[in-house]
């Protein structure tokens, strides 16, 4: 190698390269790491440059030379690569690697229109001084490399045009932790911030991509999922897709429920027409939720929820698949079908299922929802009543239907209505749960609007975070944790902007907050048991009975500090009763595990002074912001000890935690011999959790004879997530041959939203 190439410096001009000084920030980044080399780095890198080369330029190949090199045997090069890349994005964001002191920082940038202006408003100098006491830049040392082009990519404050960046992640930590505790009071806010900076920035709790994003900028719209019901009225359905519009413009994720529109042929006006039926509706939901690109960096996404028994069913179960026109497709949607009870008794009986229009079934509809009994006494009548139209199928044919295109899409999703009313906060008889969200693991109440600005419209929003189950020592202190989350995410509700007034009226009243779990697989391999063979379940229902007591435990803390939501009555909360009470006991046959909290304390308290949030608890996929901790996705088994995962900045390399160590104890997801061990530990979770969970079920062909995977088994998975009280199913993953390193990292939900 030659010292007689030259550089071009950042101000134009242009000098000899130092390769003693590229070799020190590489040392620098190479320190206190194993198996990694610095000259083999050097190398890689030193091919690359020609005369005349960047500054950036530089940096940037050799930030991918230390990339490149990321593998099992050598892991550590993603924390070396990760340094590299924060030492060049602070010379790009401050022109050096020393990031400048906070106050003049955001007065900078609050001048700049970047961030929001009342941090300036609500804080002194002198409380920046002691916000700047609490930051540690040197934890952006202990990201991944992988972490970091997320940052970059997704969540720093930037110019999206130029390419410009403004911030590091400590900025980040900080700010969002400011801007939430904003208006607690005086003697105790910084202790708040403190504490919840801490928790965010060592990972211990993480954040949504709308709040990490958004928070400390002039944009405040930050709940990760909306739910919209779409009434069967075109006022309805022209409010619909206005709210469809304004909530994907501001990133957010949507669910549909559009089960109420009548069928093809029914009559409009007295006969004086015939309806033209759902799939005009639904090309109308996807033009909407297409109309917007996410901030410019995607499209919108959505998942349709229609029931079972819907006349027009058989069209709908194939609206997704490749085959027909365009005119019978609407391919751009997900889509969730709704079961209860009566219908999986009629494919078990080896019964029929009778179709109808909602529309020509009074009171049939609510009644799925709000009362089973009530529901199947009126299916039995309208069926018995010549007058209504209607069609009979066998529950097989519709099961297997469903079954299929749920397999060849891996996009069709599932809802089990019965048990996301009976096993819920909401007391169903004034608050039924009549949809999900985007990615299957928000339950909350929706009413339709007959207008945008209907006042007794309900748009039901989810504010979501998870617990890093990796970075806990112990489940004690998910209490200190679980307070903090709730303070935070219930700040945030009033913190932020609500563009359609059914959202605001939901959310004021209902305060409803989702926290989860990231890094469950690395969890299960810390403490040396699977996911296939039950020696994870008691272990996890010891855990998620701790996330949800604690978390319980926060917002009936909250209530008596600043009382309870004013929609608390329509809880069961308010009756008295918790999750413990309405599980599916089948899970008392797979874990013996007994309660270990003081579950009646608690019980009694809730009852005198309430809950600030109907709901605590969901289990979202979790993709992204798993990235930035480094840690497993949400529950999910990793595909491989490696994971390369897409994404708009290229190829990421993530390295699952503590490889080296615990490599054997991993679990990786075809490794795992059936969807049993899995389902059972979803059922577990869902014992407790108060929403629902984003659960995948996978299939490899190459276990089945004749390489296709059964749809009998498929059916089998299905009947086994009812019978264990499971709410929802999300993907249905089917192994492809393909490399079980690579995860496409950017799934649909939310387009990024939701997946937190």
């Amino acid at each position: 190698m030659t010292n007689k190439l030259f550089v071009t410096k950042r101000n134009g001009s242009k000098e000899l390269i130092d390769l003693e000084k590229i070799h020190k920030v590489i040392a620098w980044a190479a320190e206190d790491l194993d198996n990694v080399s610095v000259s083999q780095v050097e190398l890689k890198s030193h091919i690359q440059f020609y005369d005349g080369i960047k500054t950036s330029d530089i940096h940037e190949t050799i930030i991918k030379a230390a990339a490149d090199l990321i593998s099992e045997e050598t892991p550590d090069y993603q924390y070396l690569s990760a340094r590299l890349a924060i030492f060049h994005l602070r010379k790009k964001a401050y022109g050096q690697f020393e990031p400048p002191k906070l106050y003049p920082h955001v007065v900078k940038l609050v001048e700049a229109g970047k961030y929001d202006q009342h941090l300036l408003i609500d804080y002194s100098a002198d409380e920046f001084e002691q916000l700047e006491s609490f930051m540690e830049h040197g934890r952006d040392l202990n990201f991944s490399y992988a972490a970091v082009k997320q940052l970059e990519g997704k969540y720093l404050v930037q110019n999206r045009v130029t390419g410009e960046i403004y911030e590091s992640a400590q900025f980040l930590y900080i700010l969002v932790a400011a801007c939430l505790f904003a208006k607690y009071p005086k003697e105790t806010r910084l202790d708040y911030v403190k504490g919840f900076y801490n928790a965010i920035s060592t990972f211990k709790i993480s954040l949504p991509t709308p709040i990490m994003a958004g928070v400390r900028t002039p944009t405040r719209q930050f709940s990760s999922c909306v739910l919209i019901e779409c009434g069967d009225s075109l006022d309805s359905i022209n409010a619909t897709s206005s709210s469809i519009v304004k909530y994907v413009s501001q990133r957010a994720g949507i669910g549909i429920n559009a089960g109420r529109i009548r069928a093809l042929g029914s009559t409009i006006r007295n006969g004086e027409a015939f309806h033209t039926g759902c799939i005009p509706f639904y090309k109308h939901f996807q033009t909407a939720v297409k109309s917007c690109s996410q901030g410019g960096v995607r499209g919108g996404a959505a998942t349709l929820f229609y029931p079972l028994w819907h006349l027009e069913v058989e069209s709908l179960l194939v609206l997704k698949n490749n085959r027909g026109v365009e005119e019978n497709r609407v391919r751009h949607l997900d889509y969730g079908v709704q079961f209860n009870k009566l219908m999986y008794q009629r494919l078990i009986k080896g019964q029929s299922i009778t179709l109808f229009s909602p529309s020509d079934v009074p009171g049939l509809y609510d009644a799925f929802f709000e009362d089973q009994e009530k529901f199947e006494a009126l299916y039995v009548k309208y069926e018995a009543d010549d007058s209504i139209r209607k069609k009979c199928i066998k529950a097989i044919e519709l099961f297997t239907l469903f079954a299929q295109e749920r397999a060849s899409t891996g996009r069709i999703y599932l809802q089990n209505v019965d048990h996301c009313n009976t096993h819920s906060p909401f007391d169903p008889t004034v608050a039924p749960i009549r949809q999900s969200n985007l990615c299957l693991e928000i339950a909350l109440p929706t009413k339709p609007m007959e207008d945008v600005n209907d006042p007794n419209g309900e748009i039901a929003l989810c504010t979501l975070s998870a617990f890093n189950l990796g970075a806990i020592k112990n489940l004690e202190e998910l209490d200190g944790l679980a307070d903090l989350a709730v303070r935070a995410l219930d700040s945030l509700l009033d913190y932020q902007d609500y563009p359609v007034p059914a959202a605001h009226t939901a959310t004021m009243g209902r305060r409803t907050l989702g926290i989860g779990v990231i890094n469950y697989a690395y969890y299960l391999a810390k403490n040396g048991v699977y996911y296939s063979n039950g020696s994870a379940n008691n272990l996890t229902h010891r855990t998620f009975e701790a996330i949800q007591y604690y978390l319980l435990k926060a917002s009936n803390q909250l209530a008596i500090e600043q009382g309870a939501c004013p929609k608390f009555n329509e809880t069961r909360l308010s009756q008295g009763i918790l999750p413990i009470d309405t599980y599916k006991k089948e899970i008392d046959n797979i874990t013996a595990e007994p309660l270990r909290l003081d579950w009646e304390s608690l019980r009694a308290s809730i009852k005198e002074h309430g809950v600030r949030n109907s709901t605590v608890s969901a289990l979202m996929p979790s993709e992204t912001s798993s990235q930035i901790s480094n840690a497993t996705n949400g529950i999910e088994p990793p595909r491989g000890l490696i994971s390369i995962k897409a994404s708009k900045d290229g190829v990421l390399k993530q390295v699952v935690p503590e490889y080296e160590k615990l490599k054997d104890n991993y679990e990786l997801l075809w490794n795992i011999p059936s969807n049993e061990g899995y389902l059972q530990l979803v059922g577990i979770m869902q014992k407790f959790i108060d929403q629902t969970i984003s659960a995948n079920t996978n299939y490899d062909p190459s276990r089945f004879e004749g390489g296709k995977v059964p749809i009998k088994q498929v059916l089998k998975d299905i009947l086994t997530a009812y019978k264990l009280g499971i709410k929802t199913m999300y993907y249905h993953n089917t192994r492809d041959g393909a490399d079980d390193s690579f995860i496409e990292a950017e799934d649909d939900c939310a387009g990024g939203a939701c997946k937190i």
